[in-house]
């Protein structure tokens, strides 16, 4: 069985961004040790253009060959004219309001989100699947969700776009890795107590 991981940035207050979503604040953050600890780690998590502007286009992908993100994650590589940000892995967008992929690369995820990532789920492969974002999709699979691995970054938004929208639902996960770096980040991971 593969596993859904939701790999995220947030606040220490816990938000993906401010109220519109928007979570520029956090890319200050993102300096030579930290990219460095990406590409060794993470490479697949790096959207395909900014690995060729980075130079590290080349690099195998280590955690995940799939990726699922919600309509506005989408939204923010089509508004750079991208239509297939992650070509490096397969990709799925869940949107009730997108009908036709710009790209046949990506796949519109319409209906049915939570059996479509059982189906992705049950497939056999050595790679996981990414969840990008956001917050409302991130919430529809709580239940799904079998690791996090959340990038922290030191700042307090005070308000802003929680990393999972939805009701209370309380979850509980095991503390694994942690790792620190010299600008304040920290990255945990948990997995999903089952």
């Amino acid at each position: 069985m593969r596993k859904l991981t939701y790999f995220i940035a947030c606040s220490i207050d816990g938000f993906i961004g401010d109220p519109s979503g928007d979570g520029m604040e956090m890319v200050r953050f993102v300096d030579e040790e930290f990219l460095e600890f990406l590409k060794a780690e993470h490479p697949e998590t790096m959207p395909t253009h900014g690995r060729r502007a980075l130079g590290f286009d080349d690099l195998a992908n280590r955690h995940f060959d799939t990726i699922i993100q919600g309509r506005a994650s989408y939204d923010l590589a089509l508004k750079e004219g991208i239509t297939s940000p992650y070509a490096h892995m397969r990709q799925y967008v869940a949107s009730r309001t997108l009908t036709e992929s710009p790209d046949p690369q990506v796949e519109i995820v319409s209906d049915d989100l939570v059996g479509k990532i059982r189906e992705l789920k049950a497939e056999d492969g050595e790679f996981g699947i990414y969840l990008c974002g956001g917050s409302q999709i991130a919430g529809a699979l709580l239940d799904e969700i079998d690791e996090l691995v959340i990038k922290t970054y030191p700042i307090v938004y005070g308000a802003g776009m929680p990393m999972f929208g939805s009701g209370l639902a309380i979850t509980e996960f095991t503390l694994g890795e942690v790792r620190s770096f010299g600008n304040g980040a920290i990255v945990r991971t948990y997995s999903r107590k089952r």
